[in-house]
């Protein structure tokens, strides 16, 4: 239900925009983003740190979008928050010598350091390469083809990263842990 109630807004706006344009579908979009929070607030009590980080980003830039009715300042948003993630990871590995990904997941899995920092790593490229994409399409393709990317390209490349890194943590998982896996957990 969590992760349905964050594709919400992305979905209105697409539909939002295909139907009536890009200040409409800004419009449609913050408030799409505070309703979503209104909700996660009162059925979960608490908002995560990197939903409001993005919530907010959403609320300024799709607020800005409206009010010029220039798509660019959500061009903008998008690669503001993938350069935020990726030196918020970088930092935290290179410099605090703790990479995220395993405050993140370290509850959950038990990997060694190396690994943790592999995947780290791995994520910090991941944000990077969406930037550099973003850019790109953004400059070089038109405003409806940005679109299409932002609601449905960069699900699917956090997909295929997912996937990729769900195939790296496997290879460290305790060998009878993976068999529990592979028979579904059953005994």
């Amino acid at each position: 239900m969590k992760q349905l109630l964050e594709f919400i807004p992305l979905i209105l706006f697409f539909i939002t925009y295909k139907l009536s344009g890009v200040r409409d579908a800004a419009i449609v979009l913050v408030i799409a983003t505070l309703v979503q929070m209104a909700i996660l607030k009162w059925k979960y009590g608490t908002i995560e740190k990197q939903q409001k980080v993005m919530a907010s980003a959403v609320i300024f830039f799709g607020l800005l979008t409206a009010y010029f009715n220039e798509i660019h300042y959500l061009q903008w948003k998008v690669t503001l928050v993938n350069a935020l993630f990726a030196i918020i990871l970088l930092v935290a590995q290179f410099q605090f010598k703790t990479p995220l990904i395993k405050k993140l997941l370290g509850k959950e899995i038990k990997l060694p350091e190396k690994a943790w920092n592999t995947l780290n790593l791995g994520w910090a490229i991941f944000f990077m390469i969406c930037m550099l994409v973003n850019i790109y399409i953004s400059r070089n393709m038109s405003e409806a083809a940005w679109v299409d990317f932002k609601s449905f390209g960069l699900i699917g490349m956090t997909l295929i990263a997912t996937l990729i890194s769900g195939a790296y943590i496997y290879k460290f998982l305790p060998k009878d842990e993976q068999n529990n896996h592979k028979d579904g957990g059953n005994l």
